[in-house]
């Protein structure tokens, strides 16, 4: 289950609040790789109270014009009559809920941004825009017509479609969630004409000098002289896919001619370039150098206050003065940060102003930058005073080829740790509008195969993760909407986006009409993205586990991928499969640095999976080896979350009868949460009762596993298992003494040589009586009692087991002797003797046993073979003593069985179950 946690929002959620925990002191530097603290890091001034520890942001993208259209009609450059559109209304209760269920903090409302679109809305005072220089029917949401109003196309009434989306932003926020909206600076539209903006302020370009191709508080760029022309199209391109238009002529007036949004120079820009939009000039002349002053490389390490109080007394240009009360504007609304499209495109000095205005009103804005130069990206963060930045040319673009099936994982660590100083400000994401949609058939065919990914993109870092809106129910993106690329959802035109409205079910968002495979996508994004969104460990340290075991010869191979995050005692290990038809099985081992710097001590770990799948596993550690086994199907990912031992191992426990050994504890599930004292069974061959990696065979006898169904059943009462290891002793220590003691000389002298010498098991009995039990009963929560103390064996231990009854019989209640080896006691046949003398032993020493519980078995096969005829003449004592048969006692013959662990373990609940029912 997934462990529930207090949901912090912004202010207690920006990445990277906490500083990376110390390593351990005998970690020596370069072992342990914890999270670089990084001079200058934004995030020293976010809150920092504990609640700030229990998660990291989630950022649901969502188209806007597309989230809330229920029409499925789908018609290439369809109109709004016809293919419908998504409202800001659209966004109800049941909408945000849904969103909310992902883990959301904050939603990114695309397209909100009054931009050129092809409709005509001069009833409301607004221009109609060319179809000749607007992408699509709907238009790109990065052709900003209007940077104080939102888009019509978005509002029930237009004329009130700022209040509507102001309503929108209160409705989020009731919901728990921030509120992010688009700036994109480095271009608007062509026709940038506001109707909304405010007393006083002046249009982009409004006031510029014309004359020129530049000057420093010149808004645009411009080709002096000449008039723009319209790109010519592609083959087969038609504005509207040919519909006709009152303006789509193939002109567009525009003299003189203005620099296009990517830079492009000529009056007639291509095709390809952004020629719906001009670009904004910031200071920059046209050969590159800057009429602005530039900040020192000191700069990097002043606080947000020092950048501000840099700039307070700077002359600065006129389009920087005009974004600052852009973005102002939007915060006084009550957005709480934006999405920067191509900010890298505008100098960083800009964004020293423009950050350093926004934090000094809302010190908590979320600013999250479209950056794809890795050489910028401490430039833009630092000098810029970001927040975070797309981690798209490295991380995404790992990941890509990997789900892909073209390679594997080998390259991903090496990916990650060249960003490990500024990683908790690379924002993650597989999806978004500018990206393929994982399920179309130009990327990877599959939603499933997004998964493994996810789970690494959303968990490896202390940044934020982003999801695009439908992405959590598999949607492919095809379909011809019009203008674009079909394996994109299309930004540009009216659409119906199908999985999505499935899950939307006419407005209920209950994924009433999702198919099977979407509604089980959902529930994976949904466990995914909470847990990312409340796991403290994701705010702490992070450890690569791929490179090392990539080295080890265990099973672990390049399509698998694992790493390790920790914060305090949050202890996290994750591993996903990329293989999408092979499933994995293999041993994940910690390096020595991690087992140290967590303080592993011998013994067996819980490992609870945190996604609701079944791998629950057990982290053993073992003469210094930390390691887990996993089998991990095609696609899957485990996510398992440390827990107490269940198995607490006490390494060469002394005594001053015996030699040491060791001693295994088996704690079962509620053990460390309850405050009740548990009964005891001790165990011999304790190497062989849990841990198969170092049963004798392989094979361990399932103890643990056997008994915690038990108790879950509610068939047993609530125990701790000993497990007393064996020594090179064995067969002296378990040997009963008594029968020595009964034989004549030569019958000892069979015996000492069949085991090695004296028997030594009245020491072993006293060292269990006298020196383990009262340590057991000291150090853990039991009931002393004889009522609640049990033994078990097999072979010889069941010998030992039962002799330890007859030799201490006020302090055990039970013994389950299973294969009990009788030809170590009894002689060669049922008429001997020897067989005789240890009969009447039998009789002497039970008759006041009784009231207690004993439990025998044998198979038929092996040595088994040969114990029937013994245990039938030890049944028949029972009898004739009294024994009450089914109750105190039972006896079990196991056809078909042998004498091994693997035999032991199909039946050992058994005698769990006889022994330990009921108090």
């Amino acid at each position: 289950m997934i462990r529930t946690v207090t949901f912090v929002l912004l202010a207690m959620t920006l990445a990277s609040c906490t500083e990376p925990s110390a390593p351990a002191d005998d970690v020596e530097p370069g072992e342990a790789v914890t999270n670089p603290s990084t001079a200058g890091d934004i995030s020293a001034e976010a809150a920092t109270t504990e609640d700030a520890m229990l998660g990291k942001a989630v950022v649901y993208q969502v188209f806007t014009r597309l989230f809330g259209n229920t029409v499925s009609n789908n018609r290439p450059w369809g109109t709004i009559e016809e293919n419908g559109v998504g409202k800001f209304s659209d966004f109800d209760d049941a909408a945000l809920t849904s969103i909310r269920a992902l883990g959301t903090t904050h939603v990114w409302y695309t397209g909100v941004p009054h931009h050129a679109v092809i409709r005509d809305y001069t009833a409301y005072g607004i221009s109609n825009d060319d179809p000749d220089v607007v992408k699509g029917r709907a238009g790109s949401p990065y052709a900003v017509k209007d940077y104080y109003s939102v888009n019509p196309d978005l509002a029930d009434n237009p004329a009130r479609r700022l209040e509507e989306f102001e309503a929108l932003i209160e409705r989020t926020h009731r919901h728990g969630m921030k509120v992010l909206i688009d700036i994109v600076p480095n271009h608007v539209a062509r026709a940038y004409e506001s109707t909304a903006k405010p007393e006083g302020v002046e249009d982009f370009g409004a006031s510029d000098d014309t004359s020129v191709e530049w000057a420093r508080d010149n808004n645009f760029y411009y080709v002096v002289g000449s008039q723009f022309r319209v790109p010519a199209s592609p083959d087969g391109y038609a504005p509207l896919g040919g519909d006709s238009h009152p303006l789509a002529d193939g002109q567009f007036g525009e003299s003189p001619a203005k620099w296009t949004g990517n830079g492009a120079r000529a009056p007639q820009p291509r095709f390809d370039d952004w020629f719906e939009t001009v670009k904004v000039n910031y200071g920059v002349r046209p050969d590159g150098s800057y009429a602005f002053d530039t900040l020192p490389d000191s700069a990097a390490e002043w606080t947000t206050e020092e950048h501000a109080a840099f700039w307070a007394d700077k002359d600065v240009p006129d389009s920087w003065k005009k974004f600052r009360h852009i973005v102002l504007y939007w915060l006084d609304k009550g957005v709480d940060g934006f999405r920067y499209d191509m900010a890298e495109m505008v100098p960083v000095e800009f964004w020293s102003y423009l950050n350093s205005s926004i934090k000094s009103v809302q010190p908590d804005a979320f600013l999250l930058a479209e950056v794809y130069n890795p050489d910028l990206y401490r430039d833009y963060l630092f000098l810029g005073r970001m927040d975070y930045l797309y981690d798209k040319v490295g991380f995404y673009d790992a990941l890509k080829p990997i789900m892909q099936g073209k390679t594997g994982a080998d390259d991903l660590a090496g990916v990650h740790a060249s960003v490990l100083d500024i990683e908790q400000h690379m924002l993650h994401f597989l999806e978004n509008h500018d990206e393929q949609r994982i399920a179309s058939d130009g990327f990877a065919g599959n939603a499933e195969k997004g998964k493994p990914a996810m789970v690494v993109s959303a968990l490896i870092s202390r940044s934020p993760t982003m999801l695009y809106f439908a992405q959590d129910v598999g949607e492919p993106g095809d379909g011809d909407a019009g203008f674009g690329d079909p394996t994109r959802t299309t930004i540009f035109d009216y659409w119906g986006v199908p999985s999505h409205q499935r899950f939307m079910n006419e407005g209920a968002f209950d994924g009433g009409r999702s198919t099977p495979e979407e509604k089980a996508l959902r529930d994976f994004y949904e466990r995914l993205m909470r847990f990312s969104a409340e796991n403290p460990a994701l705010l702490g340290d992070y450890l690569e586990l791929h490179s090392h075991n990539r080295a080890l010869e265990n099973g672990y191979d390049d399509r698998l991928f694992a790493f390790a995050r920790w914060n305090g005692n949050e202890r996290l290990i994750v591993v996903s499969n990329f293989d999408a038809g092979v499933a994995k099985d293999f041993t994940l081992t910690l390096p020595e640095p991690l087992r140290r710097q967590w303080n592993l001590e011998e013994g067996r770990y819980r490992l609870e999976e945190q996604l609701g799948g079944g791998n629950d596993a057990r982290l053993l550690v073992d003469n210094g080896r930390a390691a887990v086994r996993l089998t991990l199907a095609p696609l899957e990912s485990a996510v398992l979350r440390l827990g107490p031992r269940d198995i607490e191992r006490h390494d060469d426990f002394g005594s001053a009868y015996l030699e040491p050994r060791h001693i295994d504890v088996f704690l079962p599930a509620g053990y460390h949460e309850d405050n009740e004292p548990y009964s005891v069974l001790y165990a011999h061959d304790g190497q062989n009762l849990f841990i198969p990696d170092i049963s004798y065979t392989g094979i361990d006898w399932g103890i643990d596993e056997a008994l915690e169904a038990l108790m879950v059943e509610g068939s047993v009462r609530k125990t701790i298992v000993v497990g007393i290891w064996n020594t090179p002793r064995r067969s002296r220590e378990y040997h009963p003494a008594y029968v020595r003691e009964l034989s004549d000389s030569s019958t000892r002298q069979v015996i000492d040589g069949f085991i090695g010498g004296a028997p030594l098991s009245d020491d072993y009995l006293r060292f269990i009586a006298t020196e383990l039990k009262p340590f057991i009963d000291r150090n853990y929560r039991t009931k002393p009692g004889r009522d609640h103390t049990f033994l078990m064996g097999s072979s010889m231990g069941g010998l030992i087991s039962k002799y330890a009854m007859q030799r201490y019989p006020d302090l055990f209640a039970g013994a389950a002797c299973l294969s009990t080896h009788w030809p170590a006691v009894f002689g060669n046949g049922e008429d001997s003797e020897h067989t005789a003398a240890m009969l009447d032993h039998l009789r002497d020493s039970m008759e006041e046993l009784k009231d207690r519980r004993w439990y025998f078995d044998y198979g038929t096969t092996e040595l088994d073979a040969e114990y029937e005829i013994f245990q039938l003449q030890v049944d028949q004592v029972l009898r004739q003593l009294g024994f009450a048969e089914n109750d105190r006692w039972i006896t079990r013959k196991f056809e078909g069985a042998g004498h091994a662990e693997r035999y032991w373990r199909e039946r050992v609940h058994i005698p769990l179950e006889f022994l330990l029912r009921g108090d």
